[in-house]
């Protein structure tokens, strides 16, 4: 009789044993595919291109770009500076890029600045004369000031959501 009963514990303790093991796996297969699972939500994190900040009192906003989407726009910028406009007039204007210039849908002309890196704000400008690639300026950003040559429309569509 005590044979039987320590074979009928034996086999119980191995089922037991078997059962633990088991659990073990499971458990483990269950944490290593929730780990999984974790990472890849962080690797298809979304990282937006641009940031558009208010700014207080305006009606204007800071947009605010990654370096990855300045690199994609490909934005350049260059320095307003001051020229006569035409030898008769003797007459001195600032300068910008008439590739800066950018039209709002009620006709008012703007550029966009770059007062810190990846930042842009809108400044409105008023043109007195085109000429050729220049645009001469009545009112516009101070001398010295860098506005973006190439990637302005793009600024503009992301400032006011075009397309969201």
């Amino acid at each position: 009789m005590d044979d039987i009963v320590r074979n009928k514990f034996l086999e119980w303790n191995s089922v037991k044993v078997c059962y633990h093991k088991i659990l073990v796996i499971v458990l483990t297969l269950f944490v290593l595919q929730f780990i999984g699972c974790q990472q890849k939500a962080d690797v298809h994190k979304k990282i937006e291109p641009a940031h558009i900040e208010h700014i207080e009192g305006s009606e204007l906003s800071r947009v605010i770009l990654t370096q990855k989407a300045v690199d994609r726009l490909n934005i350049t910028t260059a320095a307003v500076y001051e020229e006569m406009i035409s030898q008769s007039q003797k007459e001195i204007s600032k300068v910008v890029p008439y590739s800066a210039v950018i039209y709002d849908k009620h006709g008012n002309t703007w550029v966009y600045t770059n007062p810190e890196t990846r930042v842009f704000i809108r400044h409105k400008i008023n043109i007195i004369d085109i000429v050729g690639e220049k645009a001469f300026l009545s009112e516009g950003p101070l001398v010295g000031t860098e506005v973006v040559k190439v990637g302005a429309a793009e600024l503009y569509g992301t400032e006011i959501k075009v397309g969201h």
